[in-house]
């Protein structure tokens, strides 16, 4: 990962553009010779698309619709140029560049108006770097800015210097996260999506470059910028959503909960962690094989069962299977050296190569992060997932798990594309494949999962790219057990869920420092309930009980609303797949028109009608901003004016959820796994059809 100067852009200007020629047009397509080449633009509804640079690069199928060009009327002085099409307007003055785009005459955006004392604009409008194609754009004085991916810290973007650039983060404490994608948005209006693979620098009103402007640093040969208008954030997710791809629904039994840890060490624990599940009545779908719970660490990852510990591995699924689990077992896209299929892979080309001598790459693993339970890694190959054959190879290769019947994989990794060493088939360097890689991977496992899976396709990945939420669905990784690692995990989800991802999970409870913090793990568990999916995750047991009685009484409860809300959730869900929008809105989402509820960066709307404050702090402390109208308490009816700041005092087994007066919430019977809900269901259908 290439570093960035905080205090000064780190690039050096080859050359500001300047429009040096005349523009032709084939009615919507606008071209014009610059000095760094030739630029077409077009007008698309609501907005512009600008292209510069060499067209022939690999777009992996970021795009699923293209942005249709409009027709247009081109006129041109030796000044300037402008494109009209009805009520959209785009201006352009030559030299150097600048731009303002107008719909019905308002201002969708411009080049930013920030002036330096000895020059026109303090930032070049638009200019090739040695880092790449730099473009700025306007921003008010008090305008926030959402998007650009999991991101951990503030929701609103202004001020803060952002790569779109995926990273083992090894946490939720930094800038750097597993999931990015290079668009961002403005509740004043508009949309700026950069197509592209390659990583992208965002200074959104970062001090240093310039508090007054959202300039994008865009590392590749090609710039492709697309920039539109939306009356709200959510229709400019959705059309966003629209180009790159909707989330398709995910299986019901999906929404159930999910119980992990790093790791089951053999099958004797793994099966009498699944007896104990159902003794303490803990509602729960899916039981994890993670990491070396079933693989051998030092001959992963080749789809084979650790022969010392499952010499049966279809008796353990078929017993798990007997107890009404679903089976995730887990994979990386990683080859060990020490086992045979590196060399089969090698020898077909693959693997991703190493640049220097055309051979398979050898990943180093960094052992810094390696320990008592994360097991040193062998050198390894990566798999090349531009190379048909190795897409094929690897999504055939899942057959035989689906058919021994595990039914989700947790994609893990992907983020270890290295920028300068490695070589893929479709001809691109690591530093462009690196971020598109994850969406491949993501593919690739998904469509294995439609084929073959016997219960629907579902997976979490944890490294994701634009088009990664077509194949739901993706968790975030590695959070610190403690109160701040929960607080960044929500605002790594409400961030990707404003970055056009409805379906999100926390590694509940926190994944490494575990401190057996009851009154965390119940917190966590909890906030939760709330979320598209729920898994129970990290270094050391997260089985309720574990954490104590008074704990697994309150998370069991908790629970056991969970289960009560999937009809709920179900049509959230549903909802979410039609419009792009999270199943968890942040407050700009759900509320655009009350402003000061944007601060509230923690609190959220699970769904249409439930608002939803975790505790994050211990004692029980919560306080939750409610927007105008009346609300009612969740399960107490205990009433509320809205406008204010609440302030609550939570027992153990409470939580501050409240829904607008007049809206009641469908909830579901008491199970402990949805085949008894499904059950329940088709008997109420089979007593309604005749008559009872």
């Amino acid at each position: 990962m290439s570093s960035l100067d905080l205090a000064t852009p780190n690039w050096n200007l080859i050359s500001q553009l300047h429009i040096t020629g005349s523009a032709s047009s084939d009615g919507a397509q606008v071209s014009v010779e610059t000095s760094q080449g030739l630029l077409n633009v077009c007008l698309i509804d609501g907005g512009m698309r600008i292209r510069m640079g060499d067209q022939q690069s690999p777009d992996y199928g970021i795009l699923l619709n293209q942005p249709e060009p409009l027709a247009c009327v081109l006129e041109q002085s030796a000044e300037t140029l402008s494109l009209s099409a009805g009520s959209l307007h785009l201006e352009i003055n030559k030299a150097p560049f600048s731009f303002c785009l107008t719909l019905n005459g308002k201002v969708v955006q411009r080049t930013p108006n920030d002036g330096h004392f000895v020059r026109q604009y303090r930032l070049p409008p638009f200019a090739l770097t040695d880092k790449g194609w730099l473009f700025s754009l306007d921003l008010a004085h008090d305008e926030p800015v959402y998007g650009l991916g999991e991101k951990w810290s503030g929701l609103n973007k202004r001020g803060q210097l952002l790569r779109s650039y995926n990273f083992d983060a090894l946490g939720v404490n930094a800038e750097v996260s597993y999931k990015n994608t290079p668009f961002a948005w403005s509740p004043l209006g508009w949309g700026c999506f950069v197509h592209t693979p390659a990583p992208v620098t965002h200074s959104v009103g970062f001090p240093a470059w310039s508090q007054r402007a959202y300039s994008l640093l865009v590392e590749d040969e090609v710039l492709d910028l697309i920039l539109y208008a939306g009356n709200s954030g959510a229709a400019l997710i959705d059309q966003y959503t629209h180009w790159t791809g909707k989330s398709p629904v995910p299986p019901l039994w999906s929404l159930g909960v999910i119980l992990s840890k790093a790791y089951y060490q053999d099958v004797p624990e793994l099966l009498a962690t699944a007896k104990a599940v159902r003794e303490h009545k803990m509602p729960c779908d899916v039981i994890t094989l993670d990491g070396r719970a079933w693989q051998d660490t030092d001959t992963r990852f080749a789809f084979e069962w650790d022969p010392k510990r499952y010499d049966d591995p279809a008796a353990v699924i078929n017993e798990l299977k007997a107890q009404d689990f679903k089976v995730c077992v887990w994979e990386y896209p990683l080859v060990s050296v020490n086992n045979p299929l590196f060399e089969k892979m090698a020898q077909k080309g693959w693997l991703l190569k190493d640049k220097r001598t055309g051979l398979a790459f050898r990943y180093q693993w960094d052992m810094s992060a390696f320990g008592e339970v994360l097991t040193p890694l062998p050198e390894s190959g990566i798999v090349d997932f531009t190379h048909p054959d190795a897409f094929e190879f690897w999504l055939e290769s899942h057959k035989p798990l689906f058919d021994l019947g595990v039914d989700m994989i947790k994609a893990d990794f992907g983020e270890q594309v290295e920028d300068d060493n490695m070589l893929a088939y479709s001809g691109d360097t690591g530093h462009r494949l690196h971020n598109v890689y994850s969406m491949l991977y993501n593919k690739c496992v998904y469509e294995a999962a439609k084929k073959y899976s016997k219960n629907g396709p579902f997976l979490f990945s944890r490294s994701a790219w634009t088009g990664s939420q077509r194949f739901p669905s993706q968790w975030g990784g590695d959070p610190q057990a403690d109160w701040g690692g929960l607080a960044a995990s929500i605002r790594g989800a409400l961030s990707w869920g404003m970055s056009g991802a409805p379906f999100f999970a926390t590694d509940v409870g926190g994944f490494y420092k575990d401190t057996r913090d009851a009154e965390l793990f119940v917190r966590w568990s909890q906030a939760a309930v709330f979320s598209a999916h729920m898994r129970l995750h990290g270094i050391g047991q997260r089985e309720p009980w574990s954490y104590g009685d008074e704990a697994e009484q309150a998370v069991t409860q908790a629970l056991k609303l969970r289960y009560q809300l999937i009809p709920y959730l179900q049509a959230a869900m549903e909802q979410a797949s039609t419009s792009g929008l999270p199943v968890m809105k942040a407050m700009v989402l759900a509320f655009p028109d009350d402003k000061l509820s944007w601060s509230f960066e923690h609190q959220f709307m699970f769904g249409p009608h439930m608002l939803v404050a975790p505790c994050l702090v211990p004692g029980g402390q919560v306080s939750v901003y409610l927007p105008k109208g009346k609300w009612r308490r969740f399960l107490t009816d205990e009433l509320y004016e809205g406008s204010q700041l609440v302030n609550l005092i939570l027992a153990i087994d409470e939580m501050a959820v409240f829904v607008c007066d007049g809206i009641e919430i469908p909830l579901g019977p008491e199970v402990e796994h949805t085949e008894q809900l499904i059950a329940l269901n088709a008997h109420q259908d089979k007593n309604a059809q005749n008559g009872n």
